[in-house]
């Protein structure tokens, strides 16, 4: 590395400790974390070929989540596979706002058992290359139990894997799903919720710092431009670092 580039190197990782990060602060104590793992999961997909386009662009081994039944929905989950990347079927719930709409192939409570494994299976179907899926809203679905359940049988029955969203804190899909042994992990850190590009690389540090506390972490965010600049950034400052970004798939175990 020239002077140069060392230099501006130096002045990120500052920058950085200023900021917060919990992987800038180890390094300038002398500590050499541990190799960890981060997987981000990128949701709504399916509307968008640019914004799609933007988080392609970072070349970082990012989890895509795609909606069923939108405009580029099949084109885009075959695009990205074909990348190399593990895609999702961003399976729409219920939420508790009845204002607020999933979106088409969506699961509400009161649906009867057939009518949840037919959804399910269509949208399966509407999402190619899916390896697991994830829950888009669904507030009111993931808590109720019987409900969650039907649709997480439904899912193991395609061998994918679940990560549960959580959307509320009285949400029963993950302990559901670990109670069946499904493959399953349950997300810890929201990305955007605050779109501001400082807000998204601050918790893009909060999930570095979840990793560097437990090994790994699983973070959420959305197809935004603001996440997208956020994530490229973070993704240039944790080169040559032990931080590892990968598949979601990596980081999930089958309940015992």
């Amino acid at each position: 590395m020239d002077r140069r580039a060392f230099l501006l190197k130096s002045l990120g990782w500052a920058a950085a400790v200023a900021w917060g990060n919990p992987l800038a602060e180890a390094i300038a104590m002398g500590q050499r974390p541990p190799q960890v793992r981060l997987a981000i999961i990128i949701d709504d997909i399916g509307n968008s070929r640019r914004r799609a386009a933007a988080f392609l662009a970072i070349k970082a081994q990012l989890t895509y989540a795609v909606l069923p039944h939108l405009p580029y929905s099949v084109d885009l989950a075959a695009a990205i596979h074909a990348q190399g990347h593990e895609i999702l079927l961003h399976q729409p719930m219920e939420p508790y706002d009845r204002q607020l709409d999933p979106g088409p192939g969506a699961l509400f409570v009161g649906n009867p058992p057939d009518r949840i494994r037919q959804v399910v299976d269509a949208n399966v179907q509407a999402v190619p290359h899916a390896a697991g899926v994830n829950n888009h809203m669904g507030s009111r679905f993931t808590s109720d139990h019987a409900h969650i359940r039907c649709a997480l049988e439904a899912i193991q029955d395609h061998r994918l894997f679940f990560v549960d969203s959580l959307t509320t804190c009285h949400s029963k899909a993950y302990r559901t799903a670990c109670g069946m042994h499904l493959t399953s992990g349950r997300r810890n850190v929201f990305l955007d919720t605050d779109r501001r590009p400082q807000a998204i690389l601050n918790t893009l540090y909060a999930a570095m710092g979840h990793a560097l506390r437990h090994g790994q972490a699983i973070a959420i965010g959305h197809p935004y431009p603001e996440t997208a600049a956020a994530l490229a950034l973070f993704c240039s400052e944790i080169q040559d670092t032990p931080i590892h970004i990968v598949p979601v798939s990596r980081l999930l175990a089958a309940e015992s």
